[in-house]
């Protein structure tokens, strides 16, 4: 493991004779709290959009910024925010995390207008871009290399849980309470989190006297947010619009110009000479497709099983479920971490990328006429997310100096968002280049089509079309996921194989 000293350069609390700090499972507990709320979050209000729109007035406007403010500011903070915790201490910004991101839950449950929701959902993901980069930090820093993996593995198993629960937690909110309790119901988990945060977890912090990369901080944010409005705002708007081709245009320049600053300036937040390490490169190929695959085929499962299956919105949450609960107990059973530790790191993305791909497949496959087929795919893609999410976390982490923990936190939570952003403009673009190409139809949606249909016959043709969309754009998803897997896996084996030698 990397020395832990009470030096300048690197602060933190002393290892155990293990090799890790001495109440570490309690702190991955508390850790994994926090992460959960803010996770939670990222679900839980779309149960909430009805009620919004009829109690709050809320324009289609107000409620597509009610989901991206959030979405939209967290991922923009996400490399700044792992920056200040290597410079300012980690266990500091949990706690400010945790303190932005109750304050913000408060005034989103107390907001009388969609401006001020809009407002407190942007200061939620201040809180909650700094609570992702942290906690994941805090793990590297307190675990050893041999307990690392499981320890991660946990950490990402949050992840599922958080999109498994979020849709039951808020329906079950939302069937005895207001919109506001499922903002509120935040509050005393962090106020929870920073009673336990201040008396358990150890303080680190990297060069305090580094000089802070200001313009670094400002052009990667600038640079971010941009484009991830561009991938959200894409399916909405057309992919040839001129605000969508305008944001993502920013956002590339902004970025470039990130890029050339950070090869120049002596102090980077962000070390450009991490993308000529192949494990590096590897594990970043791998975290995308992972997110890609997963964000992509749930955005194509949720219409598959409103709009061909028939089910209502909570049943469909509900039947997704599997691919979360699979990830869940096959993580927090350690079996996908003794199977990583056991084949090693390329060996686990290789065969879990397969498996998520063979998931994507048998849902397009077995899944078009019941549900009896999507339950084994969503079975195999949980096993397959299970095995190679927290390889692919370990990989990004260990291929960073561990005083850079924080920014490594970053650039794990940063990928993560442009693989979901990716999957569902990719997938859904398939989807409706599909459609499009069977059916004859001016409608935006299936609904649309639907009810502008003049008999039964050109409704069933229609559903068959959209049907056929669906299985399209899943094997599309299938096939990029199996191929990005082996690649990463081969850019992995081959670094190690390096280091080795």
């Amino acid at each position: 493991m990397y020395s832990m000293t009470t030096s300048s350069q690197e602060t933190a609390l002393p290892p155990t004779a293990h090799g890790g700090h001495p109440q570490r499972w309690l702190i991955l507990g508390v850790i994994c709290l926090a992460q959960l709320t803010v996770l939670l979050d990222n679900t839980i209000l779309n149960v909430a959009i009805p009620s919004l729109t009829r109690e709050m007035d809320a324009s289609t406007a107000d409620i597509q910024w009610m989901m991206n403010a959030y979405s939209l500011v967290q991922s923009g903070l996400l490399l700044t925010a792992g920056n200040s915790a290597d410079r300012y201490g980690r266990k500091l910004m949990l706690m400010s995390g945790l303190a932005v991101f109750g304050v913000g839950s408060l005034a989103a449950g107390l907001s009388q207008s969609p401006a001020q929701l809009i407002a407190a959902r942007a200061g939620m993901g201040v809180g909650g871009a700094l609570l992702m980069t942290t906690t994941l930090a805090v793990v590297v820093q307190i675990f050893d290399d041999r307990e690392r993996v499981k320890a991660i593995a946990l950490w990402s198993t949050v992840s599922s849980l958080g999109f498994a629960a979020g849709p039951l937690i808020g329906g079950v909110m939302l069937n005895h309470f207001w919109w506001g309790a499922i903002f509120l119901i935040n509050i005393p988990v962090a106020v929870l989190g920073l009673v336990a945060v201040a008396a358990l977890v150890p303080e680190s912090r990297h060069k305090a006297g580094d000089r802070p990369d200001l313009l670094g901080a400002v052009l990667s944010t600038i640079g971010m947010t941009a484009v991830v409005y561009a991938i959200i705002t894409g399916p909405e708007h057309g992919w040839t619009s001129g605000q969508v081709l305008v944001s993502a245009l920013i956002g590339v320049l902004v970025l470039g110009l990130f890029v050339l600053w950070e090869l120049r300036t002596e102090h980077p937040m962000l070390d450009m000479h991490f993308f000529r390490n192949q494990k590096f490169i590897g594990a970043v190929a791998g975290a995308i497709l992972v997110a890609f695959g997963m964000t992509g085929s749930l955005f194509l499962l949720t219409q598959h099983l409103q709009f061909v299956l028939g089910y209502e919105p909570l049943d469909a949450g509900l039947r997704t479920a599997p691919l979360a609960l699979t990830v869940v107990a096959l993580n927090f059973t350690g079996i996908g971490a003794k199977f990583v530790l056991k084949v090693g790191t390329p060996g686990a993305i290789a065969l879990g990328m397969t498996l998520v791909s063979a998931g994507l497949a048998a849902i397009a496959l077995l899944g078009g006429h019941g549900y009896g087929g999507m339950l084994l795919g969503l079975v195999v893609m949980g096993a397959g997310v299970a095995l190679s999410m927290p390889a692919m976390a370990n990989a990004i982490m260990s291929a960073i100096p561990p005083e850079k923990a924080g920014v490594g936190a970053g650039v794990n939570g940063t990928l993560a968002e442009f693989g979901n952003g990716l999957g569902v403009a990719v997938l859904g673009a398939v989807l409706n280049s599909r459609f499009a190409s069977l059916v004859a139809v001016s409608a935006a949606s299936l609904p649309a089509a639907l009810a502008a249909a003049g008999s039964p016959e050109e409704k069933a043709r229609i559903s068959d079309a959209f049907a056929s969309g669906l299985e399209t754009s899943q094997l599309v998803g299938a096939v990029a996921v199996l191929a990005g897997g082996l690649v990463a896996a081969g850019l992995l084996r081959r670094a190690e194989r390096a280091e080795s030698a």
